[in-house]
């Protein structure tokens, strides 16, 4: 994914670790842990303007914040998934359907999509996903529902699932 140097940015503590939020001026283009695979080259990130009152950010923030109070479930932000292939932009998008406290295996994903021989491919585009929590896919689970593959690490998407199971909110992560 190709982002560009031209971004605006805030980082947000969260009880799971610090966020990274970028987003155009108009839309929300990435959510990221710190710490994550496949989060953006710090090089470019230094390179985008740090701007904590963007008013996409603001509310990014504010509704990341609800989230994590179990005030909110679903977001509604303006969302540019425009960085991705056509391929990813196309699960990015079918994360958007699975609803808070439901889970979907790859491989039903992959026939949501019509692409059922793809389940390497999706799983691929799941684990590319720039907008962390907002396109849920920590909602995605291996065959049989084992606990797989989430580039913020399988303890957080491991709380993030028991959060909206229960609808409660995050205590701090340890």
């Amino acid at each position: 994914m190709k982002l560009p140097t031209t971004l605006h940015r805030t980082d947000l503590a969260t009880p799971l670790g610090p966020l990274r939020l970028a987003a155009t001026g108009h839309a929300l283009v990435g959510v990221w842990f710190h710490d994550q695979r496949h989060a953006p080259d710090p090089a470019l990130v230094a390179q985008w303007r740090p701007d904590a009152q963007h008013p996409v950010l603001r509310e990014a923030a504010a509704q990341l914040c609800d989230y994590f109070a179990a005030r909110r479930d679903s977001f509604e932000l303006p969302l540019d998934l425009s960085f991705g292939t056509p391929f990813q932009r196309a699960v990015w998008r079918a994360l958007l359907d699975i609803p808070a406290g439901r889970t979907l295996s790859y491989g039903a994903l992959a026939q949501r999509l019509n692409a059922p021989a793809a389940v390497r491919a999706v799983g691929a585009a799941v684990g590319r996903n720039p907008l962390s929590i907002v396109v849920p896919c920590h909602r995605v689970l291996g065959a049989g529902g084992a606990l797989t593959g989430y580039a913020g690490g399988l303890p957080r998407k491991q709380a993030l699932l028991q959060r909206e199971a229960g609808a409660q909110a995050i205590a701090l992560f340890a």
